[in-house]
């Protein structure tokens, strides 16, 4: 399932000045200690099996400490100048829909993740910017920690502020069946469950 979000009458009350100050330079986001991914293409690869975004399509993931996807949900941004406050709302909306919070621990545990596939190229532009202070402000809010801010282009994924990224996959390809878009879970030994990733917004 989809979800809109339309501009709210505070949002469209600011003033541009107090809009542009609620967006993160790549300088500020690298220098902000966000936990590098270890498969950043598995995940970005499963996001994208799952929820097929396309441009203006936000994709937000809760991982855990295994880096396995927990919950999740997608949503398309509707036209209206960027504004991480806004950004942050439509974010922390959907984070309540799909996962409880954490905010009784002590540190948090669990990691969210964003992935935005959008036209343009793969360079920061001020949406960017405006999409990480919401997920960094959404977060916190949630008691979760911050992780990584991830654009789809045309011309593959990059992981902003790591400098990673690949062509595969991009805003146009198809979607990868769901055996090769991450690897098998291991199997213990002594046997147990393993849950199933529930697609669109639904938490697992």
């Amino acid at each position: 399932m989809t979800f809109g979000f339309a501009p709210s009458s505070a949002a469209s009350l600011s003033t541009p000045a107090a809009s542009a100050t609620r967006l993160l330079e790549p300088a500020e986001w690298a220098a902000a200690g966000i936990p590098l991914l270890r498969n950043p293409r598995e995940v970005v690869s499963g996001l994208h099996s799952r929820h097929r975004p396309g441009p203006t399509t936000a994709v937000v993931a809760v991982l855990d400490q295994d880096e396995r996807v927990r919950a999740s949900a997608s949503f398309t941004r509707r036209p209206a100048p960027a504004d991480g406050w806004m950004f942050r709302n439509a974010l922390l909306s959907q984070l309540r829909r799909v996962v409880p919070h954490d905010l009784r621990r002590r540190t948090p545990v669990r990691t969210a993740v964003l992935l935005y596939c959008r036209d343009g190229d793969a360079r920061w532009t001020e949406e960017d910017g405006a999409w990480m202070w919401g997920l960094r402000d959404a977060c916190t809010l949630h008691g979760l920690r911050c992780g990584a801010y991830i654009t789809l282009t045309r011309d593959g994924w990059q992981v902003l502020g790591e400098g990673r990224g690949g062509r595969r996959p991009s805003s146009g390809s198809a979607p990868e069946p769901f055996a090769t878009a991450e690897a098998p879970p291991r199997i213990p030994r002594t046997g147990g469950v393993a849950s199933d990733v529930l697609r669109r917004a639904a938490a697992r």
